[in-house]
């Protein structure tokens, strides 16, 4: 017969090992079979181009593609509270891309995020997001990455201190975050508003910027589109918790993310300079959809809220804010640096935004303005783009900073920011790091034939 001891033992072992099975489970997942490359004559052209257009929804090229380097080679870093993380090479090179993958390897990378080798993928890459994607669409961005240029270029090995660099803990973040499951159309909506729905919750991972992260880096569900951080530029908030001055309605978002400006918002830089880049190559009736579901999420403006957007309308019309008469410094630099096209009544996109109507002013965090005083916007070529220039070269951290203490004295009903030269400072910093690597804001095909054909 077994003794007390021997039966807590048993039970111990027992649950040892039921411990050990389910971890194995969770963490254990199977390689799937390296196939032959398939050539791009496997593929249909339609298919490809729907591909091509997804891709450019998903911002597939911005993390996968360094500055200067071939396209979706990978060896993007991306910095992160735990490390660094170096994006992968998807181009369908054999032994260093993803050329050996099946399409069955790459909707399991899509959906849970586990490469084909059967390694837990760091949701850098937003899995979280992309179960939503559908099989057919699955299906287009496979054709399409299958038919790129293969390019040798292996993976760089991330910069990550333990425990963050096992990959089995990783596991135990999708235990806790990852939701399977594709989207699901609400009924009680439009078609419009579910196709934006569909695109801003899946392919296009609108919140992965937008949204605040908890300490174990997944967004915040219950503070969705309330603004995040992301190569430090602060992604505003989308939804009711917004500090533009004029609220947003669906036609200046789709304006905005079609062009990259809009006279009542100004222009985008920084990471959603890229990505409204890549969306003005795609078609307006999806952009149109993103834009209808986004004003969804910002909701109907209070009659407040209203009230204040129209009254910086009307003070951008007038041009007769007061000038600030204890800054000397940052008004001078205002005057001689800002004033010809900020207060040239010229409109965007050759003249300046009114800063009445920057949100970057009226942000409470400085490095938006920063990061743009710094750095300017580049033009496009072949395109009707905003300019300005960058003033890195020209102004100290002690001038930017007058500066932007300046405006947002003169332009905003906000309270001064603190911390601001380190802020400038930080930018600085960070702008040089970023502006080396990040691929450039690219023309969309001039000739709008061009957007009909597979890249």
């Amino acid at each position: 017969m077994m003794g007390p001891s021997r039966i807590v033992v048993s039970i111990v072992a027992v649950v040892l090992l039921g411990g050990a099975a389910a971890a194995f489970a969770i963490v254990w997942r199977p390689a799937i079979a390296a196939v032959e490359p398939p050539g791009p004559q496997a593929f249909d052209a339609a298919l490809v181009k729907r591909g091509r257009d997804l891709a450019a929804i998903g911002n597939c090229s911005n993390c996968h593609t360094v500055r200067g380097a071939k396209n979706f080679a990978g060896g993007l870093p991306v910095p992160t509270p735990f490390g660094t993380i170096f994006s992968s090479n998807i181009t369908p090179d054999a032994e260093t891309g993803i050329g050996r993958w099946s399409e069955a390897a790459f909707q399991r990378a899509m959906r849970s995020g586990v490469n084909r080798e059967g390694q837990h993928l760091y949701p850098t890459f937003p899995y979280d997001h992309f179960t939503n994607v559908s099989d057919e669409d699955d299906r287009a961005l496979y054709a399409f990455l299958m038919t790129r240029q293969p390019v040798r270029a292996p993976a760089r090995e991330n910069q990550l201190s333990f425990p963050f660099n096992q990959r089995f803990a990783i596991a135990g973040w999708k235990l806790l975050f990852l939701r399977h499951g594709t989207y699901q159309p609400d009924p009680k909506q439009s078609a419009e508003w579910n196709r934006g729905a569909y695109l801003v919750e899946g392919l296009a991972h609108c919140g992965a910027c937008h949204t605040p992260r908890n300490a174990l880096g997944a967004e915040r569900n219950s503070a969705q589109f309330a603004g995040g951080d992301v190569d430090n530029w602060h992604a505003y908030a989308l939804n009711d918790r917004s500090h533009a001055p004029v609220p947003w309605d669906a036609d200046a978002l789709f304006a905005y993310l079609r062009d990259g400006w809009h006279p009542d918002h100004g222009t985008a830089r920084g990471p959603m300079a890229e990505v409204v880049s890549n969306l003005s190559s795609v078609p307006s009736s999806d952009v149109r959809a993103i834009a209808v579901y986004m004003a969804g999420v910002s909701g109907t403006p209070t009659p407040d809220r209203k009230r204040q957007g129209e009254a910086a309308l009307e003070q951008a019309k007038a041009s007769s804010v007061p000038a600030s008469q204890t800054n000397t410094a940052g008004a001078s630099i205002y005057a001689a640096a800002c004033a010809s096209c900020h207060a040239s009544g010229r409109p965007l996109p050759y003249g300046g935004v009114d800063l009445a109507l920057s949100t970057a002013i009226a942000s409470p965090d400085p490095r938006n303005l920063a990061n743009i005083v710094l750095s300017g916007v580049q033009a496009i070529e072949g395109e009707r783009s905003p300019i300005m220039p960058g003033f890195a070269a020209s102004m100290t951290d002690a001038q930017v900073s007058a500066l932007l203490n300046y405006l947002r004295a003169r332009f905003s009903n906000q309270p001064p920011w603190s911390g601001v030269e380190k802020t400038v400072q930080d930018a600085r910093r960070a702008q040089t790091a970023f502006l080396q690597t990040s691929p450039a804001p690219r023309s969309p095909p001039t000739d709008s034939q061009q957007r009909e054909k597979p890249w």
